[in-house]
């Protein structure tokens, strides 16, 4: 049973998946960092400090939370917008490095050509035969 376990933990898939997952935990806290310092400071600016969680309704004992869930949302919004334009940015780059120049077309120097011809005449005359 160990054998199995180490044949199974050690498949290139396996290894593969974990080490994605640890590099998705450590990008997930600069995509966090992002949000919560950088781009919410400038969103609270911009809409004049409000601060969504505080938002709640009172209905009997019961309190509703709705800024909350509304904060929430927000985050997840500029999560996935940032997610999308880093990885946009990623691609970029990407298909910028895999794009190779096409070839110039090869030009047959006057030997080279009248060689060829000849190659390819011998070539007819032997399934000619």
């Amino acid at each position: 049973m160990l054998q199995e376990f180490k044949k199974f933990a050690l498949k290139g898939n396996v290894v593969d998946l974990a080490v994605g997952v640890i590099i998705g935990a450590a990008f997930s806290k600069i995509v966090t960092s992002l949000v919560n310092d950088l781009m919410m400071p400038i969103i609270g600016f911009l809409v004049g400090g409000i601060d969504l969680t505080k938002f709640s309704y009172t209905f009997g004992t019961a309190v509703l939370k709705y800024g909350a869930f509304l904060q929430t949302i927000l985050d997840f919004l500029i999560t996935s917008a940032s997610i999308f334009l880093f990885i946009k940015g990623i691609s970029k780059l990407q298909r910028k490095k895999e794009e190779k120049p096409a070839a110039e077309p090869v030009v047959l120097s006057k030997e080279e050509a009248l060689l060829t011809e000849i190659r390819d005449l011998l070539k007819q005359q032997q399934k000619g035969v």
